[in-house]
Order: structure tokens, then C-alpha cells, then sequence
């Protein structure tokens, strides 16, 4: 907590340059993570209005989500500015909410002719280190989201490609766009050719946010990992409606809190 406090508020940032001040430390943390991934990698500035875009598509078949009204780049490029590159319509709305999930053995399973279940294949959770600090990117949960993921692909034996569906932590669409990278979904510097390609909606490699995230179903905080957990079980069982993701047989969950913890999950069609 120490940690994100002093370099969010000294405002770091690559080169010396400075950053606003006159932020909430959240729009802070973010905002400045996605300024430096446009400086780093030279980025078109709209990228994480297409992450927006694609979400609220996604968020129109979910009957959970909060927003469903389709967007256009324009209009979220177009919003009120709360950071530079960040946009009102680039950030999730905290809401209210609530979700569950039972977990039992796979003996309890077998016992009650349970034939749908969804195996937990893999869990990790890491915390903050000396890399945290390292840059903007890192402070908001990059290098925490390498080290998890990689603890997960090794303990389920599959990698990257062979996640069908994925539900990341979107609070700010610079965080689902620097997710892409840490989750192996693509390369490092990588995520616009991914976005443009379509690789991160129906039709592409993957499904990402298949809810509309964080950014359209909602941020209930505390329940927002069992909300997670609740779609990717839905799409493993068939169960997602509209949303589907066609013949989805592995999921994955990514949710981080800043100050700082990160757990990614894979879920398994059993």
C-alpha cells in the first residue's frame, strides 16, 4: 500500500516527465499505467476505447450487466476526460451485486450424479515484490499477473493457447489491455494487432469479458472473483445463453486488488 501511494502520488513516469496531479489515486495508478503503455510501445491512443467497444457488445447479451447500450470509439473517445488516454466511458462503474459458488470434491460430485461439473485445473495467487515499483505498467499488477499465470499454465500442463473464454479484471480498459500481455494471450507490445485482429471476441482466439467485464456487467468489489467464476462456469456447462462461447472446454480468471495481490485461476470442463 506504501508502495502504490508513493509512486502514484510522486507521479513517475519514464523520462522524468510528469504527470497530473488532481486525480483520485485509483484514475491515478491506471490512467498513468496506460499513458506509459502508449509512450512504450507507440500505441494508437483509441486502444482502449476498442476494449471498451467490444465490452459493451459483449455486456448486450449478458441480462446481469448493468450497461448494454452499444458504444462507438467515438463517443468513448469523446467523453469526459479524466486522465490522459482515459476517458469516463474507459473506467468500470462500482456497483452493487452478488454471486456464489459451491465447491465440493470430485468424490461429493460422483456421490450426487453430479455430470456437469467444472474442475478447478489450476490456482495461484502472488503479491507485490521489488518489481512492482520497477514502472507504471508493473504498479498495476503486470508483473504480479506473469508470475501467477505462469504458476498456473505449469500446474494445469496447457498454455495459453488452449484457454477458450477468459474473464480478466477490467476496472480500467488500460488494465484488460495490459492483462492481455501478462496472460500470454499475446505478445509483449502485442495488444493492439490483437484488438484489431478481433483475437479478443467471438470468432478469435478468445473470448475476453464474454459478461462485458467490469466495464458494462458492473465492479461489486468484493464479489466481483465469484462473479467471474459464476460466467466461465456457465460457458463450461453450455449454460451462458446468448454469450456463448462455442465449445468452451478451459476458462481462465484473472483478478488482482492493488497494494497489492493477484489470483488467476483455470477451470476445467470435467
Amino acid at each position: 500500500g506504501h508502495r502504490l501511494r508513493v509512486l502514484v502520488e510522486s507521479n513517475q513516469a519514464p523520462g522524468g516527465r510528469q504527470l497530473p496531479q488532481d486525480a483520485p489515486r485509483a484514475i491515478k495508478a491506471f490512467g498513468s499505467a496506460g499513458w506509459e503503455y502508449i509512450n512504450r510501445y507507440g500505441a494508437n491512443p483509441d486502444i482502449f476505447a476498442r476494449v471498451a467497444v467490444k465490452s459493451r457488445n459483449h455486456a448486450m447479451n449478458n441480462p446481469y450487466a448493468l450497461f448494454t447500450k452499444p458504444l462507438t470509439v467515438d463517443e468513448v473517445m469523446g467523453a469526459p476526460q479524466m486522465y490522459p488516454h482515459l476517458t469516463r466511458l474507459m473506467a468500470c462503474p462500482p456497483t452493487c451485486g452478488a454471486a456464489a459458488a459451491i465447491v465440493c470434491s470430485e468424490a461429493f460430485a460422483r456421490k450426487h450424479g453430479i455430470s456437469n461439473a467444472v474442475e478447478i485445473a489450476a490456482q495461484a495467487m502472488t503479491t507485490d515484490t521489488g518489481a512492482s515499483k520497477s514502472d507504471l505498467i508493473n504498479l498495476v499488477g503486470a508483473d504480479m499477473t506473469r508470475r501467477a499465470v505462469r504458476q498456473v499454465y505449469e500446474t494445469a500442463g496447457v498454455g495459453p493457447q488452449d484457454v477458450d473464454v477468459v474473464e480478466l479484471h477490467d476496472c480500467f480498459t488500460p488494465n484488460e489491455v495490459i492483462s492481455y500481455e501478462g496472460l500470454g494471450l499475446c505478445p509483449e507490445g502485442g495488444a493492439e494487432k490483437f484488438i484489431a485482429d478481433g483475437d479478443n471476441t467471438y470468432g478469435g482466439k478468445y473470448v475476453v469479458n464474454p459478461s462485458g467485464g467490469l466495464m458494462s456487467k458492473g465492479h461489486p468489489l468484493g464479489a466481483t472473483g465469484l462473479a467471474q467464476c459464476t460466467e466461465l462456469v456457465w460457458h463450461l456447462r453450455g449454460q451462458a445463453g446468448q454469450r456463448q462461447v462455442e465449445n468452451a472446454r478451459i476458462a481462465l480468471q484473472h483478478n488482482i486488488g492493488l497494494g497489492g495481490a493477484c489470483v488467476v485461476t483455470m477451470y476445467r470442463r470435467a
